[in-house]
C-alpha cells in the first residue's frame, strides 16, 4: 500500500492530424472547459494528488495560459516536453521524420518527474468518474512494481459515428490478467455491428469486446524498464518515418517477456472523444447532458 497520492499523467503532445486543430486546448464545456479538464476534475474528486502534462514545448505558453489559472490551488501541476530527439541515446534518427515516436515515448519523457504510482490517459478522451475511482483504488492498494492495470472499456462505448478508429483489444486469463493487447486498426460501425479492416474479409468484433483506451496504471519502474525497449525500437526502425512506440504494445511486451502482469479492470463508464472534427458537436452535447443530470457543475472551477 502506497502512502504517496497517485499522479495523473496526461498525454497532450499529439499532432491531431485527423482532427485538423489543437483539440487539447479547444473548448467543449459550457464555460470553456477542455475535455481533459473533466478528467482532471474527476481525478481530483477520486483523490489524485498531482497532474503531469506531456506537451510540445512550442505550445507550452498557450497551454499553460489556458490551464494554470483554472487549476491553481486545486492540484499540483508539472510539465514535461516531448520532442523527437528525447531519449535518442546518441542514435541518428530517421531522416525526414518530424513527429515524436508515440505515447510510450511520451511517457518515457516523464521519467525524471514521476515519484509516485500514476495513471496515464489521453488529453482528448472523456473517461468518466468511475474509471478514475477504479484507477485510484488500484493505485492506492493493488499496485506494485511489475503489477499494473489497464482500465477496460466495452468496444460499443468507444466507437465514432464519423470514421474508423484504432483500439487495443484486451484478452485476459481467468484471473483477469491481460494475456495480450492486440491493436485493431480501422474499426468501424455498420448496421449496429463493429468490424475491423484487417483480414482479406472484414472481421466482425463483438460489441462487448474489452478494449484499451490508453488508461493505464503503472509505477515509475515501468517507465524505467521501458527505456531499454525504446532503444531496441529505435535500432529496429532506423529509417521508418511512421513507426511508433506505443504504451499498449510495450505493456504487451512486458507481459509476454514475463517481466510483469497487467490486470484488466472493467469500468461501467462510457467513453467519448474527438478523433474527427465531426465528433466535436457530439461531445459538447454529451457533456451538456451530464451537466443537466448534475454529474458536473456548469462551471467546473467556479
Amino acid at each position: 500500500m502506497t502512502t504517496t497520492k497517485p499522479s495523473l499523467v496526461i498525454l497532450a503532445a499529439g499532432m491531431a492530424s485527423r482532427y485538423g486543430g489543437n483539440k487539447q486546448t479547444e473548448s467543449f464545456g459550457p464555460s470553456g472547459e477542455t475535455i481533459m479538464e473533466y478528467s482532471i476534475y474527476d481525478a481530483i474528486q477520486a483523490g489524485f494528488g498531482k497532474v503531469v502534462f506531456i506537451i510540445r514545448e512550442e505550445f507550452s505558453e498557450a497551454f499553460k495560459a489556458t490551464i494554470e489559472p483554472k487549476l491553481a490551488g486545486k492540484i499540483e501541476t508539472e510539465y514535461v516536453y516531448q520532442s523527437l530527439e528525447s531519449f535518442s541515446g546518441g542514435r541518428t534518427l530517421p531522416e525526414g521524420r518530424t513527429k515524436p515516436f508515440g505515447t510510450m515515448h511520451a511517457l518515457l519523457c516523464c521519467k525524471d518527474v514521476l515519484d509516485a504510482p500514476f495513471a496515464v490517459i489521453n488529453a482528448d478522451d472523456f473517461y468518466g468518474f468511475d474509471a478514475f475511482k477504479q484507477a485510484y483504488d488500484f493505485l492506492s492498494n493493488g499496485i506494485a512494481d511489475g503489477k499494473y492495470a489497464c482500465i477496460g472499456y466495452e468496444l460499443k462505448n468507444t466507437l465514432s459515428d464519423n470514421g474508423s478508429v484504432t483500439r487495443g483489444e484486451i484478452n485476459v486469463d481467468g484471473a483477469q490478467n491481460i494475456v495480450s493487447i492486440t491493436e485493431r486498426k480501422e474499426i468501424y460501425k455498420k448496421e449496429g455491428k463493429a468490424f475491423t479492416k484487417e483480414a482479406e474479409a472484414d472481421l466482425e468484433l463483438p460489441l462487448d469486446t474489452k478494449v484499451s483506451m490508453n488508461f493505464f496504471c503503472f509505477t515509475p519502474e515501468f517507465v524505467n524498464w521501458s527505456e531499454a525497449e525504446y532503444y531496441k525500437f529505435l535500432d529496429e526502425n532506423k529509417t521508418e518515418l511512421k513507426a511508433e512506440f506505443l504504451i499498449p504494445e510495450v505493456a504487451d511486451t512486458l507481459i509476454n517477456s514475463g517481466n510483469g502482469v497487467v490486470k484488466m479492470i472493467p469500468t461501467e463508464a462510457k467513453w467519448f472523444g474527438v478523433t474527427f472534427k465531426e465528433d466535436a458537436p457530439v461531445v459538447k452535447a454529451q457533456l451538456q447532458k451530464l451537466i443537466d443530470e448534475k454529474v458536473y457543475p456548469e462551471n467546473l472551477w467556479a
